[in-house]
């Protein structure tokens, strides 16, 4: 967990592109805001094209923000200390084809400036814990897209840095990648490295992250930690009945969507404990028998959807 000191700070980012002949605004972020604290797995989330990427790159200084704060590390986003001490993962890895991964895992390691023996040891290292032992000989070119994931970790972690940023990190992993993967990022957490990640695999977001921000449309529409969100959303019931007449079952019908089986019995699902008041009260003065009250767990998953107006 956060010891609750700031290793990335976001203040009011704003990114416009002026795109085609006629030079069209789109505001691709627009007042962001976030704090990313030592120590935690912090989850930025958002359908495609709610800005999440065009934030990691502004971040990183792949691309220049139109206005906004960004400090990493206390220093300035544009300082080459602090960019040091990051390491970055895209969405699609950019590898050389005809490279193996031990050749790769060295190049990049020369380009941060490893000593020899340094970049001999820790390329050995990430090939076992990505699991690419098995194609150490093979060329990256021929490579599946989970494997190339794989890769791209290894070289993000390739220099131990403090701050990881990776965006999709689970993309085309199967179930057993995806674990493997999120053993990794957890082992990386016990050892009081600082983790930012994009992913639309929300049951890995719930599993692993300690805050999360939802993005919509270069807006933030939700924060905080994540058990916090969980519950602070709508509970939702499923409420069946039996023995319920037509005149209450055209009552319910605008309380939400009602399913009936072969024997008449309906079911009903509501958001909130005042609504499932007012259905069971309505429902013992019709004279229907309550038969189950299940109550529905809440997920990322719904709460990302209710944000985002799916």
């Amino acid at each position: 967990m956060s010891d609750g000191e700031t290793v990335l700070e976001v203040k009011d980012l704003r990114k416009v592109y002026h795109i085609g002949f006629f030079r069209k605004r789109v505001e691709a972020v627009n007042g962001v805001s976030f704090t990313v604290n030592r120590g935690e797995i912090f989850g930025l989330l958002g359908p495609n094209g709610a800005g999440k990427t065009t934030t990691i790159k502004s971040i990183l200084r792949l691309i220049f923000p139109t206005a906004g704060v960004i400090r990493i590390f206390g220093l300035d986003a544009d300082d080459r200390e602090a960019r040091k001490r990051i390491g970055y993962m895209p969405e699609n890895p950019y590898v050389y084809q005809y490279l193996t991964p031990i050749e790769f895992l060295d190049l990049c390691g020369r380009l941060v400036g490893m000593p020899k023996r340094d970049r001999h040891n820790r390329c050995e290292e990430m090939i076992d814990q990505v699991g690419l032992r098995d194609a150490v000989d093979r060329p990256i070119g021929k490579f599946s897209k989970g494997m190339m994931q794989r890769i791209g970790l290894a070289q993000a972690l390739l220099h131990d840095p403090e701050l990881l940023v990776l965006d999709e990190p689970m993309s085309g992993l199967d179930p057993i990648g995806r674990k493997e993967v999120r053993d990794v990022l957890l082992e990386q957490r016990s050892r009081g490295k600082t983790l930012l990640f994009t992913s639309h695999i929300l049951s890995d977001v719930e599993t692993l992250c300690d805050r999360v921000v939802i993005m919509q449309k270069g807006r933030i529409t939700s924060e905080g930690q994540v058990h916090d969100l969980l519950a602070s959303a709508a509970r939702r019931v499923e409420i069946r009945l039996s023995r319920a007449s037509r005149a209450l079952k055209d009552s319910l019908g605008s309380k939400g969507t009602i399913v009936e089986d072969a024997e008449g019995r309906i079911t009903l699902r509501v958001d909130g404990d005042e609504a499932v008041t007012e259905i069971i009260r309505i429902s013992n003065a019709a004279g229907a028998r309550l038969e189950a009250m299940i109550p529905e767990r809440q997920t990322l998953e719904n709460l990302f959807l209710e944000n985002t107006g799916r």
